[in-house]
């Protein structure tokens, strides 16, 4: 039997197999979904995909509790770091990809993003120093010598090791955005408008000043998306103008559209000094391979009337008072919280969440129900530092969480708001970040 070729057919794979050979393999559009639940399944999405991958930073150099935000063509820096607990040296790289606004793989090439090196190596490290847990402390900046971006949007930065076979084992990705401002955002945070909602929801008002910069069509060529205290699980990003004129995108409504849950002032504690109790802590212990923090019970605060309490909007800061640097002097602790609650809850599971995880829901943060003490548990490990935290119920068969069920609603909690203004201009394959804002109430 004779075997017939297609040469057109035989073209085209040769073609996709140069290519594939020249660019690499980067981040999947359509990964293989039998993998999801693959610890090295790739997302573009605040992700540890390694247990012994802790303490995970991405901020902006010289404002370590600033939005992961620089300006484009700016002397702006991003700082990451992380910690590999296993505590020997591993090579480990990184490599960015634009995302949509809806945080799709972008349709372009990263050489028309990068200019430079697509990938890069984590070049400074340092081994831990008379610590009970080891570990290994990792850095690096960027943009920097090897590449410069050159668009604005949404990214992600993937650092991943490269094994005995050859094969990319994910360590983290973060987001992070790179904005080219073009229009200008002024916004306001009040109680909600609605009667209904006055004393549990707050309601963001702004406008998008688009004087000087062509739009085409405002309510198809413009997305936004708001998020409060940097979750995502929660933003808001279907919002179409309420009105448009003279160059004025107004989105003022009042029918709810533009509302938040208020929550509550977040919960904290003080693990900078391990020698020493603070306010949150109740106990401290140790062995010869780990530190123990055990909290205060805490109780429901769904029924309580609010109360200010002074916070950081949910992030966290690595720092320790016991040493001279927390990057290879800082311990790590084993915190135990307690939360007590008459029954198991039905409806959901509940979680530890907030900027030190990112406001993700796993198995790490998840809190187990102790019948005999009547109460949700948990034992997470941190890094020194100082952090914010709520109690989160996510819903049978949602990605939301409600922190209301726990925590409480009210209209007076002191939020911080992000709002971001994306513009795909008619005939571009990208979404360009023209505008970013940081509102508080």
């Amino acid at each position: 039997m004779r075997l017939k070729i297609n040469t057109t057919g035989l073209m085209i794979l040769l073609l996709l197999a140069f290519i594939k050979f020249s660019y690499g393999i980067s981040f999947s559009s359509n990964p293989d979904s039998s993998d999801f639940y693959s610890n090295n399944y790739l997302r573009n999405d605040n992700h540890v995909y390694q247990h012994y991958i802790q303490s995970v930073e991405l901020s902006r150099v010289g404002f370590e509790l600033a939005d992961p935000i620089i300006t484009l063509n700016s002397d702006e820096l991003f700082y990451a770091a992380f910690d590999d607990l296993r505590g020997s040296f591993v090579q480990y790289y990184y490599q960015i990809q634009h995302c949509t606004a809806n945080w799709g793989k972008s349709d372009i090439w990263a050489n028309e993003y990068i200019d430079g090196q697509e990938v890069g190596q984590v070049e400074t490290f340092e081994s831990s120093f008379n610590t009970r847990t080891p570990y290994t402390h990792y850095s690096f900046q960027f943009p920097n010598r090897f590449f410069t971006i050159k668009k604005s949007g949404n990214y992600v930065v993937r650092v991943y090791s490269i094994n005995a076979k050859g094969d990319e084992i994910n360590a983290f990705t973060r987001r992070f955005y790179v904005v080219d401002p073009k229009v200008s955002v002024i916004a306001s945070v009040a109680r909600a408008g609605t009667s209904e909602d006055y004393e549990t929801r707050q309601e963001v008002d702004f406008t998008i000043n688009t004087t000087g910069y062509r739009i085409d069509s405002p309510y198809q060529d413009i997305k936004v998306v708001i998020m409060q205290n940097w979750r995502t699980d929660n933003a808001l990003t279907n919002l179409k103008p309420y009105m448009v004129h003279n160059g004025v995108f107004d989105y003022s409504f009042d029918n709810g559209t533009n509302q938040f849950d208020g929550v509550n002032e977040f919960r904290r504690f003080d693990i900078k000094s391990l020698k020493f109790i603070s306010e949150k802590v109740r106990e401290i212990t140790f062995d010869d391979t780990m530190f123990y923090v055990k909290l205060w019970e805490t109780e429901k605060r769904t029924y309580k009337e609010y109360s200010f309490e002074g916070d950081i909007n949910g992030k966290f800061l690595l720092k320790t008072d016991d040493e001279p640097t927390v990057s290879n002097y800082g311990e790590y602790a084993m915190v135990k919280f307690f939360l007590a609650y008459d029954a198991p809850i039905v409806e959901g599971n509940l979680y530890v969440a907030g900027g030190f995880n990112c406001w993700q829901y796993t198995p790490e943060n998840k809190m187990q129900y102790n019948y005999p003490r009547k109460g949700y548990e948990a034992s997470i490990l941190f890094k020194q530092g100082y952090y914010n935290y709520l109690y989160v119920m996510l819903p049978n068969n949602s990605k939301t969480g409600d922190a209301t069920w726990v925590e409480g609603n009210h209209s007076q909690t002191r939020n911080s708001y992000t709002i971001l203004v994306y513009h795909r201009s008619r005939g571009e394959m990208y979404d360009e970040l023209i505008a970013t804002g940081n509102f508080e109430n």
